[in-house]
């Protein structure tokens, strides 16, 4: 038993068998809970919330495998359903045309950004049953806006977007209290009316969609860089779950086989996304290429709320499809709510010690200010912010991936000292490989509003984006020999 309990929590290192060293972990954000009145008073109000309403009260805790209480494995591919599966997504289709991209172009960049970034969130998840501890780590922006947007459109465009962004960012905070597996349950199931009204608004629109319309513009060297931009922002949206898919697997066995999380996680991701992005190029292509008359003014005067408004026909139907897919957002919300408490927790023992329901509300708060801040900028926010989050997350995957299957393929984790700082890694190697990744690469490729890279800047036009690829190559140049120097020079 002794020997499977090292397999279990530490790879092929030993670690001592004993039932009282695991109080350890959490022991220093404990002492100061008790030693800080505001802590304290926190922790109390956390327990009663607890007690009353049954909301999660575990946060960055390690959770060893005797504690584990799994749901079912095919909840792993329906969390991504929900995640993916809702009208926040439809703006990543919409912004091929506005790009200058034919539908078909559009459709293409957009897969293919989705399955490369299906990858990086795919690889990362598998560390969760594997080591039981969270990750951390949004896109909602974008949803609030979309909502608010679907909001006014249903109201006859009598409620300003605020309203929207408000009502929901409320919701999604509420459900995200009760923690993993209300979470767990709630995202299983939610997604399945949205697929619905997704086909039904694919079907509406599609009489309208001209494939054949090639929109005159770019050529060359600059249509390829829209193409890139187009591929990088898709890829930025779908591995920006890279840092907190194992948020959602620390309750399945550590013995769970990773190509079973891997494979569920990546289709999970990659079926829905697409759907319902190849959607928004459709109505993209009727609203601008083709520019349908009445699709075109409803987006031009009340952006995708009215656009979407316009497609659902007869009137009566349509409102009701728009406040169902309002709150289609509640799954991605909820689960960016959830897990930016816990991220929070990550930078240390005094944050670790402030309970996650505290840190999610400063979260949404202020994530909600910025959505009601850029509520009539929808498209620049998903053009400049999303393709950002792919600079980091390509090299955030790659460290992980070099450290887990190079550097600790023979020895493991040990995983009882997770939060003790003189133990582990000093994190000198990875911050200046993602720091390289990001400035070197990231910034030199990037194409934004704002600022276009020098190599961006090569396409010609408005830029193509290489900043991810990049990204990734000075990740890989500058990780491995920096972590190796790390660890012969401090032994960890």
């Amino acid at each position: 038993m002794a020997d499977e309990k090292n397999d279990i929590e530490t790879g092929s290192r030993p670690v001592p068998d004993t039932d009282t060293s695991w109080n350890e972990e959490v022991i220093v954000a404990r002492e100061l809970q008790h030693r800080n009145t505001i802590l304290h008073k926190l922790r109390q109000g956390e327990e009663w919330l607890d007690a009353k309403m049954g909301i999660e009260t575990r946060g960055i805790d390690r959770i060893p495998d005797e504690e584990r209480r799994p749901p079912s494995i095919w909840n792993v591919f329906f969390l991504w359903w929900s995640l993916n599966m809702h009208v926040g997504v439809l703006p990543l289709g919409i912004l091929g045309p506005e790009f200058g991209l034919s539908l078909n172009q559009s459709v293409a960049a957009s897969v293919v950004g989705i399955i490369l970034g299906a990858l990086c969130t795919s690889y990362t998840g598998t560390l969760g049953p594997k080591l039981g501890l969270r990750a951390g780590g949004g896109y909602m922006v974008v949803n609030l806006v979309v909502v608010g947007q679907v909001l006014s459109a249903v109201s006859d465009y009598k409620l300003t977007i605020t309203v929207g962004i408000v009502i929901i960012a409320v919701v999604g905070y509420v459900v995200s209290l009760f923690g993993f597996r209300v979470v767990h349950t709630f995202e299983k199931y939610w997604w399945m009316l949205t697929l619905v009204l997704m086909l039904v608004l694919l079907g509406q629109i599609a009489p309208y969609v001209d494939a054949g319309i090639v929109p005159q513009g770019d050529t060359g060297l600059s249509l390829a860089g829209n193409f890139l931009t187009i591929l990088a922002i898709n890829f930025s949206n779908s591995s920006g779950w890279c840092s907190i898919a194992s948020d959602y697997y620390v309750n399945y066995p550590s013995k769970t086989p990773s190509w079973k999380i891997f494979a569920l996680t990546f289709w999970g991701i990659v079926i829905p996304t697409t759907l319902v992005t190849v959607t928004g190029c459709c109505l993209s292509n009727a609203a601008i290429t083709a520019a349908v008359p009445r699709f075109a003014e409803a987006y031009e005067d009340h952006g995708l709320g009215g656009l979407i408004r316009e497609t659902y026909h007869p009137i009566g139907w349509s409102k009701f499809c728009l406040v169902i897919l309002m709150f289609s957002v509640l799954g991605n919300n909820v689960a960016n709510a959830y897990s930016s408490g816990l991220s929070l927790q990550l930078l240390g023992h005094y944050f670790h010690a402030v309970p996650r329901f505290l840190w999610s509300l400063v979260w949404v708060v202020v994530v909600a200010v910025l959505a009601i801040a850029g509520q009539e900028h929808l498209s620049t926010i998903v053009s400049n912010f999303v393709s950002l989050l792919g600079y980091w997350t390509i090299s955030f995957t790659l460290v992980l991936l070099v450290e887990d299957q190079w550097f600790r393929r023979r020895e493991g984790y040990n995983l009882l000292v997770w939060d003790q700082p003189s133990k582990l890694p000093i994190g000198a190697a990875a911050v200046t490989a993602l720091l390289a990744g990001y400035l070197a690469g990231g910034v030199s490729g990037m194409s934004q509003t704002w600022y276009i890279g020098p190599i961006a800047a090569k396409f010609g036009g408005t830029g193509g984006d290489v900043g991810i690829y990049l990204s990734a190559v000075f990740t890989l140049i500058v990780y491995p020999p920096l972590r190796g120097f790390e660890r012969s020079k401090t032994g960890r």
